[in-house]
């Protein structure tokens, strides 16, 4: 598997996302079927795996603390605080809750270490930026973490190019992890550059835009009454019609290249720039496969361009997140 720089780190040019594991698009797999994924990719090369506190509220940190805590020397460990479960309620049902407090930021670490199974974190990402708390005053609780020895870098997950710059002055951000892909470019728009700029690895999840620009594009209709996708305005009857008309064009390209939809997707991503690392996810291990197998198709300029010209900001229908989704991540001079 060839190798990108991320902070002091060497890993996969394509890692692998655990979210879906346990979260997100329906009902989690079994813990056995979740093993065989995460070993599959151990086995195929994969360097870093990407997990969060928010995903199954814990579930997925566990299953990857029992998986793969016996193979920790082979990889990089990248998780999130910021975002979790929260029983606001007292009934013992959680709910999603966006909280930078230092306080919370160190007791989500604590409880991180517990379900990874191990003494420190490689990567520990701010997966959402509270705006109620000072990106400099959650910067400090994780750069006190890094003092401790219990996080080795800091990374931050959907902020601005502005909030980048107001971390990095407090302590070396490692990765920025946002949504990118054909179909999502924001990051575009200044994130990239600012990256770059900074020596800042760009980590590009849902690369294959949430299973769109795979071989076969998702039924919305049969979607899980869970998944969070039946928010997004893009997968509306409407937009989704607009957006299925994409496709021929795209699987075209793809098999003039001699690759999958999946695949061109995610080398579209790695000829981007030597500093963006895709973390797809998936289920199935002959989809992680496929995906990985990405690293050897090669684009041309013409093709690039091609692909660009046919699925961007303006030829996508609907907006990436529902209104809340929207408030909820840092876009201003995104």
């Amino acid at each position: 598997m060839q190798q990108r720089k991320l902070g002091p780190f060497s890993v996969s040019a394509i890692s692998l996302g655990c979210m879906n594991l346990s979260h997100a698009y329906g009902a989690p797999v079994s813990a056995g079927q979740g093993e065989r994924v995460l070993l599959a990719a151990l086995d195929a090369g994969v360097t870093m795996f990407d997990t969060a506190a928010l995903y199954g509220f814990g579930a997925n940190e566990t299953l990857v603390g029992n998986v793969l805590a016996k193979h920790r020397s082979r990889f990089t460990l990248a998780s999130k605080c910021g975002m979790q479960g929260v029983d606001l309620a007292g009934d013992g049902k959680l709910v999603r809750v966006i909280d930078g407090r230092p306080e919370t930021l160190r007791a989500t670490c604590e409880a991180a270490l517990q379900r990874l199974q191990t003494d420190v974190i490689d990567l520990y990402y701010l997966h959402r930026w509270d705006k109620q708390v000072p990106i400099e005053d959650s910067m400090g609780a994780l750069s006190d973490l890094v003092r401790a020895g219990k996080i080795r870098s800091i990374g931050l997950s959907e902020v601005s190019a502005t909030t980048l710059r107001k971390a990095h002055a407090v302590h070396p951000i490692s990765a920025v992890q946002t949504e990118y892909s054909l179909w999502t470019r924001n990051p575009e728009i200044a994130v990239l550059d600012a990256c770059r700029e900074l020596g800042v690895a760009f980590v590009a999840f849902s690369p294959v835009a949430r299973g769109f620009l795979c071989g076969e594009p998702p039924d919305v209709s049969t979607f899980d009454a869970k998944d969070i996708r039946r928010a997004m305005p893009r997968f509306a009857p409407d937009n989704y019609a607009a957006n299925l008309k994409l496709l021929p064009g795209y699987q075209v390209i793809a098999q003039e290249v001699g690759c999958t939809p999946a695949q061109l997707a995610l080398a579209w991503l790695l000829h981007k720039g030597e500093h963006i690392i895709p973390i797809p996810g998936t289920t199935r291990v002959p989809h992680l496969l496929e995906d990985l197998d990405a690293v050897n198709v090669k684009l041309s300029a013409d093709v690039m361009a091609r692909l660009e010209a046919l699925i961007n900001e303006k030829t996508v229908s609907g907006n990436r997140y529902s209104e809340q989704g929207n408030r909820e991540v840092d876009t201003e001079a995104f």
